[in-house]
């Protein structure tokens, strides 16, 4: 028998919870709705806990379901993901540098934004989040393949898009 914790073991994961939720809904305040409601149904599910290979694996799972569908409920009206400062650490910055930098960064958001919702939680959950293959199949319900397809073609496309706008500076 597993001996889970709400606050050990669940309360935890609200930071991967959220990135998962802002990275298909692109809002942030769907998000803490969506984390918030994924704690509770992991809350209500405690009886069941022991039965539960990964508490982490069946949290994402429902981050992700309710966050799907409230991207279905809105219509796929989106905001920009909220923009993180890269500050290197200890380094000099050139402004100009840095400004390059920061241009960079939101044009690879934008692209990772823009691609279809399954090659984006799969690219977010084993790029951003380090998971492993099976990890991310578990959590989103598909094969190993599936998930190795979608990491392929969703790096594919933003090296496409990234080339493509670099390339005639858009």
């Amino acid at each position: 028998m597993k001996n889970v914790s709400f606050r050990n073991d669940v309360l935890p994961l609200k930071n991967i919870l959220f990135r998962m939720a802002l990275r298909i809904t692109q809002r942030r305040e769907d998000a803490e709705d969506i984390v918030q409601e994924t704690l509770i149904r992991i809350w209500n599910k405690r009886d069941e806990w022991d039965r539960i290979d990964s508490i982490e694996a069946y949290g994402l799972k429902i981050c992700r379901n309710l966050s799907v569908d409230r991207t279905r409920e809105k219509g796929f009206q989106h905001e920009s993901i909220d923009e993180v400062q890269l500050a290197p650490a200890g380094a000099e910055v050139n402004p100009y540098e840095q400004m390059m930098q920061n241009d960079r960064l939101r044009l690879v958001r934008r692209i990772i934004n823009a691609l279809p919702e399954k090659q984006r939680s799969c690219i977010q959950l084993r790029d951003f989040e380090g998971k492993s293959y099976k990890e991310v199949a578990d959590i989103l319900g598909i094969s190993e393949d599936q998930v190795k397809i979608n990491i392929f073609r969703g790096r594919q496309a933003i090296k496409h898009k990234y080339e493509q706008i670099e390339g005639y500076g858009l």
